[in-house]
């Protein structure tokens, strides 16, 4: 018995070890901790437990029979970040560079099997040199068994991927099929042919951070939702964001205790919006007086920055918020905005997260190159993840909310539950002077002084629509609310949609405009 115990603590500290000292010493000098550490860091002290310690690859080609170890790349278990479970595997790069094998792949097909068997949301930390060419096809159909399960869990349990270093080729396809991405600077990459391939094919001289770094994919390519600059920043973050989700699709929201009463009303609401229609003005200011304690977790931050969205909590309870954001574009609707808030919408319906939309919004985006990159089919999108959403949906016209982008903003035509208006919000086709400029064309034109006359006409428009109450008077309102009661009544609306059913029209799946 003591031998076993011997031999098995020798195991043990060996699978603890990796790939050995050299390579975990070599792994702190790039300031990137390991697989092991880094979920210490992430989930609750003495929590983890870990799954398949001693797993080791069957390959035995090419001399790989000789070079073994335990875990063989990745570490996988559970454990709980703020009390709540979660499911976790994380490669370890001192291991044949995290590369992934048969076996490996399979350790991580076991924590996903178990996440959506147990509605258990599943965290994945990657830092891999990408499949293991030792083992061929093997390896490949490993990650076609991992997309497989990302597919079938999307939507029922939570997925988060922590990109924590080199993430190339068909790897990167699974973190894309999850519902978060977070990424390091400097260190993680994710790109599907690296810079010497681009090179070959192209002739295009371009570095891994260029190419496929975070701060590319934070606020050109739209690929992750979080950038951070150290391995310790992104696990802290990565735990706040898990605090706002539920477990699964049947779960209900999370809810903590706060101090910050529900019936607090903010003046200073009153005056954020300018008088002149056509200055800017920042929507964020609005969300962080509304929401519990200023708390919002804003997604894709550097990402399409006319709009906004991002969790927060009323009375406890997790929402998401959508919002245009004057200060970027007047807030207008364009391609990267209206996928990226459409994405957000239908991860919260999936979820059963109420959504609170905070709007105003110009237009769409006008241009040659929005019409030739598709803004009708990627704006549809938006307008699809509103229609199709069947949770909680309250509404806040700020002020302008034009055209189409009007009906798409969670508007009462697309069910929204609760639509509200402040009293200075405009709701109409278009701007006043544009649609005076358009149905009174003929007496400017024949007026003696025409600018008089289009002030005239336009003043006559903004009398007559810009304002709230003929939208109100049709019920396309429910209200015609005070800024300053805005939380008060965002609150209330929650508590009376709490109990919410809705289902759509049974169907296998729809077929949105992707």
């Amino acid at each position: 018995m003591t031998d076993m115990m011997e031999q098995f603590d020798h195991l043990r500290e060996q699978a603890r070890m990796g790939g050995g000292a050299r390579r975990i010493e070599a792994q702190h000098k790039r300031g990137k901790l390991t697989a092991r550490e880094r979920l210490e860091v992430l989930l609750d002290e003495g929590t983890f437990e870990e799954m398949d310690t001693f797993v080791e690859h069957r390959c035995t080609d090419f001399g790989m029979e000789k070079t073994k170890h335990p875990g063989d790349g990745v570490v996988i278990g559970h454990g709980r970040i703020f009390g709540r479970p979660v499911m976790v595997f994380s490669q370890d790069f001192t291991v044949f560079g995290g590369s992934l094998s048969e076996t490996h792949a399979q350790k991580i097909c076991k924590v996903m099997d178990l996440g959506v068997k147990n509605g258990i949301p599943v965290i994945g930390v990657n830092d891999s040199g990408g499949a293991r060419i030792q083992e061929g096809v093997a390896s490949l159909a490993g990650y076609a068994e991992v997309f497989q399960r990302n597919v079938l869990a999307s939507g029922v349990v939570p997925q988060i991927s922590a990109i924590m270093g080199p993430c190339a080729g068909g790897a990167v396809y699974s973190p894309a099929l999850t519902d978060f991405i977070f990424m390091v600077r400097d260190n993680a990459f994710m790109f599907v042919t690296g810079p010497e391939v681009v090179k070959q094919v192209t002739h295009e001289e371009v570095s891994f951070e260029e190419l496929g770094g975070a701060s590319t994919h934070s606020t050109r390519s739209g690929v992750s939702d979080f950038a951070f600059e150290t391995d310790i920043e992104l696990l802290k973050q990565l735990r706040r964001l898990y605090s706002f989700l539920p477990l699964n699709n049947r779960d209900a929201v999370p809810v903590y205790p706060t101090r910050d009463p529900i019936d607090r009303e903010d003046t200073s609401l009153n005056h954020v919006v300018p008088d002149d229609p056509n200055k800017p003005y920042d929507m964020q200011e609005i969300i962080e007086k509304v929401v519990d304690n200023g708390d919002f977790m804003e997604v894709q931050e550097g990402y399409a920055k006319n709009i906004l969205v991002g969790f927060a909590r009323m009375e406890g309870a997790t929402v998401g918020v959508v919002a245009n954001q004057p200060m970027v574009l007047a807030g207008c609707l364009d391609i990267d905005s209206s996928i990226k808030a459409a994405r957000f919408v239908r991860f919260c319906d999936c979820f059963g997260i109420p959504v609170v939309t905070f709007v105003d919004v110009p237009g769409f985006l006008p241009g040659s190159d929005q019409e030739h990159r598709g803004i009708i089919k990627h704006g549809a999108k938006l307008l699809f993840a509103y229609a199709e959403a069947t949770v909680p949906k309250i509404t806040i016209i700020t002020r302008k909310a034009y055209g189409g982008a009007y009906d798409v903003m969670s508007s009462k035509h697309l069910r929204g539950d609760l639509n509200y208006a402040w009293p200075n919000a405009e709701i109409a086709v278009m701007g006043s002077k544009g649609a005076a400029e358009i149905i009174f064309r003929k007496e400017i034109k024949g007026a003696e002084d025409p600018e008089a006359a289009l002030k005239e006409k336009t003043d006559l428009y903004a009398e007559t629509f810009a304002n709230p109450f003929i939208a109100a008077r049709r019920g396309y309102l429910d209200d015609v609310i005070r800024p300053h009661r805005t939380r008060v009544r965002i609150a209330q609306g929650l508590q009376l949609l709490k109990n919410k059913k809705l289902d759509n029209p049974w169907k296998k799946h729809a077929n949105m405009p992707l």
